[in-house]
């Protein structure tokens, strides 16, 4: 029998992600002090992320909502899916069962690689930059953030986008309050305004 060679793959790097060794090495040991833990498992950490984007105004352009399509794919490196209207709405010209958005659930490592790039190189680059919100938190220790405009990634080059189109990152959490995730997200280097 003739053995076969395995196939080189171009798959994620290899090793914990930077933002995962930050965790488990500063952050959680932190947090336990902080906040009293008794346990590790008290701990709490990022669950998923969560990015959203609509179609509004493409709904029929087959072609753009592609485009729209690959830019989220390129920023997330996961395949986005359609989120479809739940009624129709007349005055929006809107029928149910229409694609109207696009949405990617980040788990594992490219969560953690999208965090990563979001809090070190995205943030950074919006203009006038002063930092986030510490307000936009749900009340049960989840965080939601608009970002205005897709060109702060640097997967996106201006030349090649059709229009400027704006984005929802909502970070879940495993924490019980605002106070602990914002306490969770400061320390993984989430840019609050002071």
């Amino acid at each position: 029998m003739a053995e076969k060679k395995a196939e080189k793959k171009t798959a994620a790097p290899v090793g914990p992600s930077r933002v995962k060794t930050l965790y488990e090495t500063e952050v959680a040991p932190y947090l336990m002090k902080k906040f009293g833990y008794k346990s590790t498992m008290q701990v709490p950490k990022i669950d998923k992320i969560v990015i959203n984007t609509g179609l509004g105004d493409i709904k029929d352009n087959q072609k753009s909502m592609q485009t729209v399509e690959k830019e989220l794919m390129l920023i997330t490196g996961q395949k986005p899916i359609y989120r479809k209207a739940t009624k129709s709405v007349a005055n929006f010209k809107l029928r149910e069962g229409m694609n109207i958005g696009l949405k990617v659930t980040l788990r594992g490592r490219r969560m953690y690689d999208f965090y990563d790039k979001l809090v070190s190189i995205a943030l950074p680059r919006v203009r006038d930059f002063r930092g986030v919100s510490d307000k936009a938190f749900d009340g049960r220790g989840n965080y939601a953030l608009g970002l205005k405009e897709q060109l702060i990634f640097p997967e996106i080059t201006y030349d090649q986008v059709e229009k400027i189109r704006g984005m929802d990152v909502v970070i879940v959490t495993t924490a019980r309050t605002d106070e602990e995730a914002r306490e969770l997200l400061r320390a993984l280097g989430m840019p609050f305004k002071k």
